[in-house]
């Protein structure tokens, strides 16, 4: 990252810009950096001003206690201003929450794209499953066990024990506890894990919701349910995609939403 804006609070945020063109922000989701939707900002910085960032608390960005949701919506909100007053808004799985809410908290935005945002609601037991995994990931983290808290999130997201104990002796472990902190932000961006759909009617820009023909179908209904509950929302399936979507795959139909 090669640029720095400060938020609100103080907190470093670091970015970096490509292209030129109506401003567009991509955000991660759980466990990963600006770098991780760097090569979706490749094709897009064709057509537009693209910014990739490190959220707080991870990379090159740094981080101010206690936590809340408010002041991630204040990086976007620093982000924004860096970009020229306005800007689309991107988000990748739990990164999507959060540019849910930065919309819904009235930032200068002109549309927000999301990717499956991997809400509960159509996943049997969901949401018993969040409230243990929030209760579990509390405890990890308060107690000082990132790597607990790496492996709750790991087994969330439908990874077995065979390929947990493997990721556990990779060369990446170690990068990986050094964000579990972050889990317990994503988790607060994702509310309960249940669509937000009280939050969501208040959101008065465009919202498209992409999901992947080949995920779970209760993560396509999720999905469509963000769509149904936004007052502008649309819902597009990407055939053969999974949650691991392929850039070339996502980039032109983002870039015919933003272009609108």
């Amino acid at each position: 990252m090669d640029k720095k804006t400060l938020s609100h609070d103080g907190t470093p945020i670091a970015y970096e810009h490509s292209g030129q063109g109506p401003a567009v922000i991509l955000v991660s989701g759980a466990m990963s950096t600006g770098g991780t939707v760097a090569p979706l900002a490749v094709p897009l910085s064709e057509r537009f001003s693209v910014l990739v960032y490190d959220r707080r608390g991870r990379g090159e960005s740094g981080d101010t206690a206690p936590y809340a949701v408010a002041r991630e919506v204040d990086d976007l909100a620093a982000l924004i201003g860096a970009a020229g007053g306005e800007a689309c808004l991107f988000g990748v799985s739990s990164g999507g929450a959060l540019v849910l809410e930065a919309a819904a908290s009235g930032l200068p935005v002109r549309r927000v794209a999301v990717y499956e945002t991997p809400y509960a609601d159509f996943l049997d037991g969901g949401a018993e499953q969040n409230a243990e995994y929030t209760e579990s990931l509390t405890a990890a983290l308060s107690e000082g066990r990132s790597g607990d808290a790496v492996e709750l999130f790991l087994r969330l997201t439908g990874m077995g024990e065979e390929m947990i104990r493997g990721a556990r002796n990779s060369p990446m472990w170690p990068g990986m506890e050094a964000v579990a902190p972050t889990l317990a932000y994503d988790n607060s961006a994702m509310a309960g894990g249940l669509v937000p759909r009280e939050r969501l009617a208040s959101v008065t820009v465009p919202v498209l919701a992409v999901a992947g023909g080949a995920s779970p179908g209760w993560m396509r209904e999720g999905t469509r349910a963000v769509a149904d509950a936004a007052p502008t929302g649309s819902y597009r399936v990407l055939e053969g995609q999974t949650h691991m979507v392929d850039p070339a795959a996502l980039a032109p139909v983002l870039a015919e939403f933003f272009a609108r």
